[in-house]
């Protein structure tokens, strides 16, 4: 049978006490909802997941109008059965629908599949699962012969019952035919007037239909966010989970409970990083990299052999083998670093390319720059590139001296071996192979005397 997918998207999740919706508040760098589409992916879905929105939809969609989901409206919050009834008319009679949540963001596609593998086609499948802490969640009763004959709400179990473990996550695999058949036999006989999803697990005991359970590897997958302190608890298990990953593919961590992934890392062999280290976006570190202290790596390649000292913010980048970079140095998107290029603290660079064995190793800005081999910019030295309407592009030829504490005013060029005196301002193309000063010439003022402060004044 072919499968539907059916994510419960609607809900307000007060208990965040956000006016973002809950499913847009994020995991690891990606909104909740997120998650659960990518993570569902794998799975083969016949047609794109089916998403059922509702609270704040608008905001929702707009957020996440790259994903490819069927949007749903649920006008109305009438509880999760009623949110299913909403997808009907988008499932055929004869597939199967697996329903998620968009609060669950860490469900694996490993445990999907094999819950989707093992399920009989003609039967109902549910992910359970055996937490430290069920109170307040519904539990899985089990007969004799150790079949789901019901689940209880903890309000209505007895003493007995609410020492049970395995609950319920709501997560389930249902043959199309069947919903059609049940759903419109709900009933909203509760304090909510809601219509429950759970209320189908009796209807298939009472049909004699089967009921096969499949419990994830660890828990936290099914676990949902209600509130700021849930999804913290969670961010943490992704970090752990992700760390481990990473550590059993050979990268030194120095203390993976400081180290966070948002987004995707692929990393060579004989990595390490050191504490604090923050990865956003898509990230490739090569084969013998140091990542120091305190540094964040947002859509960055790096080549082999390249060292990041502490405390550097390093986006939209390419760092070739053998480059050094910082500490404190932030390079922007842009911004191109060739091989054996030394880049020092306090050094900013955007939207530039620097050719191999250049060294700029203190305090300075290069923006929408060219600049060659082996070249030295000395301490201080900004691209002036901004004339505050348009940028302009500044072109150091290899093998050129840049003294220290240097405005080059783009649009401008130094040649090929040309040295700039310190201080200069360039505003004329420097000819290659000469000295270029542009600087007033000193002079002192005899006879001046500086201004004395009043000492009675306070």
């Amino acid at each position: 049978m072919s499968l539907n997918i059916v994510i419960l998207a609607a809900g307000q999740g007060k208990r965040m006490n956000s006016r973002l919706p809950k499913v847009l508040h994020k995991l690891a760098g990606k909104p909740l909802l997120e998650h659960v589409v990518q993570n569902s992916a794998s799975l083969n879905p016949v047609s794109p997941p089916i998403v059922i929105y509702g609270h704040q939809g608008e905001a929702v969609r707009k957020m996440l109008a790259n994903l490819n989901v069927t949007w749903v409206e649920q006008q109305q919050q009438l509880g999760t059965g009623h949110a299913v009834q909403q997808a009907l008319s988008h499932l055929s009679p004869s597939n199967r629908v697996l329903i998620l949540y968009g609060d669950v963001p860490l469900i694996t596609s490993e445990t999907l599949h094999q819950l989707i593998q093992d399920t009989p086609e003609n039967a109902l499948g549910i992910i359970t699962a055996r937490v430290p802490k069920p109170a307040g969640l519904g539990r899985i009763i089990r007969d004799e012969k150790n079949k789901i004959v019901r689940i209880v709400e903890e309000k209505e179990a007895t003493d007995k019952e609410r020492t049970i473990q395995e609950i319920n996550t709501g997560i389930y695999l249902i043959p199309a035919h069947y919903l059609q058949k049940w759903l419109p036999q709900l009933k909203n006989n509760n304090a909510q007037k809601e219509f429950y999803l759970t209320d189908l697990v009796q209807m298939a005991v009472d049909a004699k239909i089967p009921i096969h359970s499949q419990e994830p590897q660890r828990y936290e997958e099914i676990l949902g966010i209600n509130n700021c302190i849930q999804l913290a608890e969670l961010e943490r298990f992704y970090q752990h989970r992700y760390s481990e990953k990473l550590m059993g593919q050979g990268v030194t961590l120095c203390d993976p409970t400081r180290f966070d992934v948002r987004g995707e890392l692929t990393v060579g062999t004989d990595v390490t990083i050191d504490i604090n280290v923050i990865v956003e976006g898509r990230v490739t570190i090569g084969n013998h990299c140091l990542i120091g202290a305190n540094s964040v790596l947002r859509n960055v390649i790096l080549a082999d052999h390249v060292e990041i000292k502490e405390n550097c913010v390093i986006e939209g980048a390419e760092i070739a083998e053998h480059s050094v970079i910082g500490p404190f140095a932030r390079l922007r998107p842009g911004t191109r670093i060739a091989s054996s290029v030394q880049v020092g603290n306090f050094i900013e660079i955007k939207n530039s390319l620097i050719d191999s064995h250049t060294k700029a190793h203190h305090v300075g800005y290069i923006g929408d720059s060219e600049i060659g081999q082996r070249v030295n910019i000395g301490a201080g030295t900004i691209t002036c590139n901004y004339d505050g309407a348009n940028k302009h592009k500044t072109i150091i030829g290899d093998d050129a001296f840049i003294g220290s504490n240097a405005s080059l005013v783009a649009p401008v060029k130094i040649g090929v071996g040309a040295t700039i005196g310190a201080g200069s301002t360039i505003t004329r193309d420097a000819p290659p192979e000469q000295l270029t000063i542009g600087r007033t010439p000193q002079r002192s003022i005899a006879n001046w005397q500086r201004k004395k402060k009043n000492t009675q004044e306070i």
